[in-house]
């Protein structure tokens, strides 16, 4: 990886915070310093708006066939630093190696998809009422964008909202996350060996209130899209009002998993696994809510234990790791809060979490039952591996509590009757619906979701029409 330092990409520079300020990362796992990145200032963050506002006039007149090849060219030279972004993302964040380069491959594909989208924006011709004029519509890159982006997906969650502005014809500005930087860091080295020119890309770090702000303030900047919590979202939403800026929000989730009693309780199990423990519970799509059919309620609660039990909690770089450190103490604090306040409130800890080493944010497995719709865990987005379970005794109270919420991300059930699974999917107030699947998210495939969880998509074909702007042309012959 060429030229790759831990400075700020603007206009294809790196760069230091004007007045010296620096954040410091580390490791979740052993908590050593990994380096120092810039906190910048509020004159750096405008020189990089600046620099991005200048680039687009640049960029939206390439022409899309270049501005294929070049996110092409990105792509594979991400897949060929997979061993040095997977260390990237796992000594930064935490989760097990395997899961950091499937991650690698999973943000490849969103330049790969995006470079075929770019040379695919196509307008119409809309019959005119009069013979003499021709009616046109054409689409546009947006403007200026900037990202903000999580810690637990570094690599892909900046990947596909970068894939696709690039592809529109969008210059961008990502600000990532300030516990994973590196990564962001990483691939806007990898732009600049791809040839992307000067001031399309640019990565900026520091105190996430101030560049926000600056950022939804500034007229030059035109969409902003960002991947974190309701409550932030709900502050972006108000912020864009002064300058009337197109929003994409991904914002929280509280997953259920429906398990009807004619599910194959062993892919059911298999899909829970997945679903929940993957990057240690911290996914936006992680299964929350455990909605299980009382008549195979023990069934499927025991055969969750036995699999819980031979996960292995430890250090992401430890090939024989499944499970990592959770991303901070605050983390930590919350995970234990829900389990604590659940024992308490009435639930039965069936799989208690073990001692791990003083000092550490590991949470080991852990599964909970007889959990009901009052209690704190089934309302607040756990972000850790943990198994709530609640039972139901009929489709129809099965999908009053999977809709008893107000966020709207993602769910999943599990049945071996098609037309079941369909008919319940189709009332499940979520913007994503896995049936028999919990691994739901793919490029080619629309992310997102509905009331408090947010608005617009990432990914698919109409991933990118979120980057564009519609203009009318009205011909007169």
């Amino acid at each position: 990886m060429k030229n790759f330092r831990f400075e700020c990409l603007i206009n294809g520079m790196w760069r230091a915070s004007s007045d010296g300020k620096t954040t410091p990362v580390t490791n979740p796992s052993s908590k050593k310093l990994l380096a120092n990145v810039p906190s910048l200032s509020k004159s750096d963050v405008q020189s990089a708006i600046d620099s991005a506002g200048k680039a687009f006039e640049l960029w939206r007149e390439i022409p899309a066939r270049k501005r294929s090849d070049l996110l092409l060219g990105l792509a594979n030279l991400i897949i060929a630093h997979t061993d040095t972004l997977a260390a990237t993302i796992t000594a930064e964040q935490g989760k097990p190696l395997a899961e950091s380069r499937g991650e690698i491959t999973y943000a490849a594909n969103y330049f790969r998809w995006f470079s075929e989208e770019a040379v695919r924006i196509n307008g119409d011709i809309i019959p005119s009422d009069s013979n003499s004029k021709r009616i046109m519509v054409i689409k546009q890159p947006i403007g200026v964008v900037a990202a903000i982006t999580p810690w637990n997906f570094p690599l892909a969650m900046l990947a596909r909202k970068m894939a696709a502005a690039l592809a529109a014809g969008c210059s961008f500005i990502a600000k990532p996350a300030p516990e994973t930087p590196l990564t962001a860091l990483a691939l806007a080295a990898l732009t600049l060996e791809a040839g992307i020119p000067a001031g399309v890309v640019n990565v900026i770090t520091g105190d996430a209130e101030m560049i926000g702000a600056a950022l939804m303030h500034s007229p030059t900047v035109r969409k902003v899209t960002f991947t974190g919590s309701t409550e932030v979202g709900k502050i972006l939403i108000r912020q864009s009002a002064e300058t009337v800026k197109k929003l994409t929000l991904e914002l929280g989730g509280n997953a259920p998993l429906v398990v009807c009693d004619d599910a194959d309780i062993s892919k059911a199990v298999e899909g829970a696994v997945f679903g929940k423990f993957r990057n240690a519970g911290q996914t936006c799509i992680c299964v929350n809510r455990f909605l299980v059919h009382e008549k195979v309620a023990p069934q499927f609660t025991d055969a969750l234990i036995t699999r819980a039990k031979q996960l292995v909690v430890g250090d992401g770089m430890n090939s024989a790791t499944d499970i990592g450190p959770l991303i901070n103490n605050d983390a930590l604090a919350k995970v234990t809060r829900l389990v604590e306040s659940a024992s308490r409130e009435g639930a039965k800890v069936n799989l208690p979490p073990a001692p791990t080493p003083a000092g550490s944010t590991f949470f080991p497995p852990t599964v909970i039952s007889n959990i009901t719709p009052q209690m704190s865990i089934w309302k607040e987005e756990i972000f850790g591996p943990v198994c709530a379970i609640a039972t139901f005794a009929n489709d129809e109270e099965a999908i009053a509590l999977a809709n008893n919420t107000p966020h709207g991300l993602a769910a999943y059930l599990y049945s071996t009757n098609l037309n079941r699974a369909l008919s319940l999917a189709e009332r499940l107030d979520f913007g994503m619906v896995g049936i028999n699947d919990t691994s739901i998210s793919a490029a080619q495939a629309p992310f997102g979701g509905i009331k408090e969880s947010g608005f617009g998509r990432e990914g698919s074909k109409y991933g990118i029409d979120d980057y564009l702007v519609l203009k009318y042309l009205s011909v007169q012959s």
